[in-house]
């Protein structure tokens, strides 16, 4: 795999099967890329977006799952004193 380094992107190679040149080539004409490399670049700031989000909930369900008795009630607490003033004075 051939690696240049420029200011802010790397040029890599990389060996696709057909329908996944196709889907690229598909994508950069559906989303107006300016070309392969920007589609695919969609596609992995995607695919990267999607699994930040399933970590964070992923953690978030560890967390509630594991949380004591006394800390689920604490939160209760704060949430039902905050809820009412939490949004007061931000724009809508």
């Amino acid at each position: 795999m051939a690696t240049y380094a420029t200011p802010r992107k790397l040029k890599v190679s990389f060996t696709l099967p057909p329908e996944m040149v196709e889907f690229v080539k598909k994508t950069r004409i559906d989303r107006n890329a300016g070309s392969d490399s920007e589609a695919l670049n969609m596609l992995l700031q995607d695919a990267a977006q999607q699994e930040q989000l399933r970590q964070l909930e992923a953690a978030t369900k560890d967390y509630y799952d594991n949380a004591t008795d006394e800390e689920l009630s604490e939160q209760d607490a704060w949430a039902r004193g905050a809820g009412p003033n939490l949004f007061v004075g931000v724009p809508e």
